[in-house]
């Protein structure tokens, strides 16, 4: 069990890799969606209805993983799900149905929505021991990974198939895990601390260490869980669909248009790495009402606008937006009931990713993308709504 600084600190750098590279092959994989929706002949909503596979499969399995979480710990689940995250990334380019990209993506969907729970949860166990509220930082590297992973799509978009770029992220994610992993494996979660700092805002009272869901606690749970669920369709929806949104519908080239999520994703890095500092000056609600309100905005530009340069802008501006509000919804859930807090969160954010895929796919053939977009401004408005509530909830 960690007992010095030391330890924490190697501690938070490999959980920072395994979130950066979460962010990295994930990012990876979306940068070509338009490829393989070519690939399989899929019209919008039978793509989205295939992208359904990875929400569905990551939903399906982050109960679970909260369990399993309690049995065997954080740590060894987090490695265990790094390699099937690498893994399963290389199958969307081989099938050519969507059935068959449906089913890939199942898999996928299911080892993304694991390591995202196990990672989690070890964040929150780490961020007690470290007494600050660092839980944006690991979400930055998410985000930095993302924005990495998207940057390079685009520069190998047109000299490599997509087959070629995704069996190259396997293998630096088997890499990447196989190093990173093993300080997982040799340190322990540390025990939280007996008198817990006092946060940025009033927290439930009687809250000294996190503890199974039970009648007082899983109503706040799953309203933090309510706000991760409108943060993820925004994510969701821009990963999904914001590249297709600017070849498509502002006729930018297939580079230009994997730009559009690396500006997003450095977006949210950038709002991540001064999430700490944000949450200790303005605490949490604050910062998600502000959050929701001005990704809001930003989504609005991002869909609505009739230039190129102006989507882009308005995609930073949702990313800055949108940056803190799953690390806080998913930390404060975990704080509350540990790994199954965590779970329940989690599974009803990623339900937001869910949701969107086919929602917009749909809204998509029936009016247009554009108009679709604009669904994601609706819910950054409703998470800026919920955090008010949130609050005096919380303060009961």
């Amino acid at each position: 069990m960690p007992g010095n600084r030391s330890d924490l600190t190697r501690l938070r750098i490999a959980l920072t890799v395994f979130f950066a590279l979460d962010g990295f092959v994930f990012a990876g994989w979306v940068v070509r969606i338009p490829a393989i929706k070519e690939q399989t002949n899929a019209s919008s909503s039978a793509l989205g209805l295939a992208l359904l596979g990875v929400s569905a499969g990551a939903v399906v399995t982050m109960m679970v993983t909260g369990r399993l979480c309690r049995r065997f710990g954080s740590h060894p689940m987090t490695v265990i799900c790094g390699i099937l995250l690498s893994l399963s990334v290389a199958l969307p380019p081989l099938t050519h149905s969507v059935p068959a990209l449906g089913a890939v993506l199942l898999v996928f969907g299911a080892a993304y929505g694991g390591i995202n729970v196990a990672f989690n949860s070890a964040a929150v166990d780490l961020v007690r021991a470290l007494r600050r509220p660092v839980m944006p930082s690991f979400h930055a590297a998410f985000s930095l990974g993302g924005m990495i992973g998207a940057g390079l799509g685009a520069l190998v978009a047109g000299a490599l198939t997509p087959t070629r770029h995704l069996l190259g992220l396997t293998l630096i994610g088997l890499l990447v895990t196989a190093l990173a992993g093993r300080t997982l494996l040799r340190i322990q979660p540390p025990k939280p601390p007996v008198q817990p700092p006092k946060p940025p805002e009033r927290a439930p009272r009687g809250e000294s260490a996190p503890r199974r869901p039970g009648s007082r606690t899983r109503p706040l749970v799953i309203t933090f869980g309510l706000i991760a669920l409108c943060t993820a369709y925004g994510e969701g929806a821009l990963a999904d669909w914001s590249a297709l949104h600017l070849e498509q519908d502002l006729d930018a080239t297939a580079g230009v248009a994997a730009v559009g999520y690396s500006c997003f994703a450095l977006a949210m890095t950038i709002g991540r790495l001064t999430g700490t500092q944000l949450l200790e000056r303005l605490g949490q609600t604050r910062t998600l009402v502000y959050g929701g309100t001005t990704a809001a905005v930003g989504m609005l530009l991002g869909a609505l606008a009739p230039a190129l340069w102006a989507a882009l802008l308005g995609f930073v501006i949702a990313g800055l937006g949108l940056a803190n509000l799953f690390p806080v919804a998913i930390e404060r859930a975990g704080a509350l009931a540990g790994p199954d807090g965590v779970a329940i969160a989690s599974t009803l954010g990623y339900g937001g990713m869910l949701l969107g895929p086919p929602a917009i796919g749909f809204m998509a053939d029936w009016f247009s993308l554009p108009t679709a977009l604009t669904s994601v401004a609706a819910l950054a408005a409703a998470a800026a709504l919920i955090a008010v509530v949130t609050r005096r909830a919380a303060a009961g």
